[in-house]
């Protein structure tokens, strides 16, 4: 990119973040620091590529006014755990929905394939979940309680087992993209195909509706939140594979902290769908429409802290912004 392209279309922004530094009393210290990584990256790619230039001499400068700002005048919160989850987690994360994109993408291309294998191979099914859990989920069919299986155990043994594998599985998607994205890729596209062949088995006996309605209980945060987890692991694999300005190094190194970022925020919701499934999934005999209210109500809390709320927050602090 000409030098010129580049001061027109970062120039804007660079006006804003100097007016923000000039007046740091009047802007969120959070949000100086989120514009500060902005500039950050403005300035690595200046270096590389205009390095004898006026506009890296005025981004440095900038980069140093704005570093005095961040880090002698800012105060820390008294709640931090707080404004993590509320401000600072949400926000960083915006920069990452079209991973999460790519990462449903691949989950839902997986998920497709173990359900048309499951319906043109009536062996895949046990290739995939075992015999064990085929045959007792036979013979709990037979009963009339196809998902009697989620009744087993004590409902604090179920959900403390429930929640520590849950959470296995997010650090392993997560721990497999230092592989490069491939590992990532292999975990969710496994446990993409598993749940296919695992929905379909229902579909195929004719208990799909009744199933449905206690598996999603606690299934749609937990699926949800596996995805999210791939979503960290592609986030470090593809710093190791698209290193951008910087080294390979530092770029795994941002890319590890970002991802091991993302995979710590789904702690909660597994714990959330831990108990759901440990206390809630095993009464089978609950009504539909209670059912489908807690699949709903799950669905739209993934959907909001993920998504909704973060592009709400963003513009909210880019209206502060501009006002300031």
């Amino acid at each position: 990119m000409r030098e010129a392209a580049f001061v027109k279309q970062n120039k804007e922004k660079w006006i804003i973040f100097e007016q923000a530094v000039t007046n740091n009393s009047k802007i969120n210290p959070d949000d100086l620091a989120s514009y500060y990584i902005q500039l950050t990256n403005d300035l690595a790619y200046a270096q590389t590529y205009y390095p004898e230039s006026k506009t890296l001499l005025y981004l440095n400068s900038l980069a140093s006014q704005a570093h005095q700002s961040i880090y002698k005048n800012k105060k820390e919160t008294k709640n931090r755990i707080k404004t993590f989850w509320v401000e600072e987690f949400p926000l960083f994360f915006l920069q990452y929905h079209k991973t999460l994109l790519y990462t449903f993408l691949i989950f839902a291309f997986a998920t497709f394939i173990g359900s048309i294998s499951a319906l043109n191979d009536a062996s895949f099914v046990r290739l995939i979940l075992g015999d064990a859990y085929v045959n007792e989920t036979l013979n709990n069919i037979s009963k009339g309680d196809p998902t009697a299986i989620y009744k087993s155990g004590s409902e604090i043994g179920s959900f403390l087992g429930i929640t520590i594998n849950n959470i296995r599985v997010a650090f392993i998607a997560f721990a497999f993209g230092v592989i490069t994205s491939i590992g990532t890729v292999y975990v969710l596209f496994s446990n993409g195909v598993m749940l296919g062949a695992f929905i379909t088995f229902f579909y195929t006996k004719g208990v799909f509706f009744q199933a449905s309605k206690q598996i999603w209980l606690h299934g749609t945060i937990e699926i949800s939140v596996i995805i999210i987890a791939g979503c960290a692991g592609l986030i470090m694999g593809n710093s190791i594979l698209f290193p951008k300005t910087f080294s390979r190094r530092v770029s795994f190194m941002r890319g590890a902290k970002d991802g091991l970022k993302v995979v710590i925020s789904t702690i909660p919701f597994f714990i959330i769908a831990g108990f759901i499934e440990g206390f809630i999934t095993r009464y089978s005999n609950m009504p539909a429409w209670l059912s489908f209210a807690i699949i709903f109500l799950s669905l739209g809390l993934i959907l909001f802290y993920y998504i909704i709320y973060p592009i709400l927050l963003n513009k909210k602090n880019e209206t502060r912004l501009h006002r300031t």
